[in-house]
């Protein structure tokens, strides 16, 4: 008999060893999950924050350009109050300040217009006729209106007037 209480004993500090074990696993398990649910959490109010973030710098950014025009349309309005007294030549110049104002302002922003020199280009020029010309066959003749770049990439491509070939003088001469 003392073989059969040695091998209980035995298996009894072997299951106490197991459940101590277990209860280790346990432990370290619930504090895995804890950790990941405070990471999870963290994560969410950076994400949040960020968010937050982004959203202030795309309404400082609006603001910015806003308040720069601002000065724009003080001249723009005294442009109209020149023309409501009829003063031809005032007008003339006010119109001419605030484009030039505008322009610079945006030059400064970064906006710059695309050269219409030379050659059709279908990247940053967009053909809205071909006609006959003197001009070497696809340059562009004429700019119906302007594009604008912005950095590199292209807000609105020229509209322009392309060199065709030339026209054949007509051999029907009676």
């Amino acid at each position: 008999m003392p073989e059969d209480v040695e091998n209980q004993a035995e298996v009894e500090e072997a299951e106490q060893a197991e459940q101590v074990e277990l209860e280790a696993l346990r432990s370290e398990n619930e504090e895995l999950i804890s950790t990941l649910q405070h990471l999870q959490a963290d994560f969410e109010n950076y994400r949040k924050r960020a968010q937050r973030d982004q959203d202030a710098l795309v309404a400082r950014a609006g603001e910015r350009i806003v308040k720069e025009l601002l000065p724009v349309l003080d001249d723009l309005e005294r442009a109209l109050e020149a023309a409501e007294s009829h003063e031809e030549a005032k007008l003339e110049d006010g119109v001419k300040l605030v484009h030039r104002q505008l322009e610079q302002l945006l030059a400064k922003e970064g906006l710059a217009p695309v050269e219409t020199d030379g050659m059709f280009d279908p990247h940053v020029h967009e053909a809205l006729l071909t006609q006959p010309s003197e001009s070497d066959e696809g340059s562009v003749i004429e700019v119906l209106q302007k594009g604008y770049r912005l950095g590199d990439r292209v807000l609105r491509p020229a509209r322009v007037v392309v060199a065709g070939p030339k026209e054949e003088p007509d051999g029907d001469a009676a």
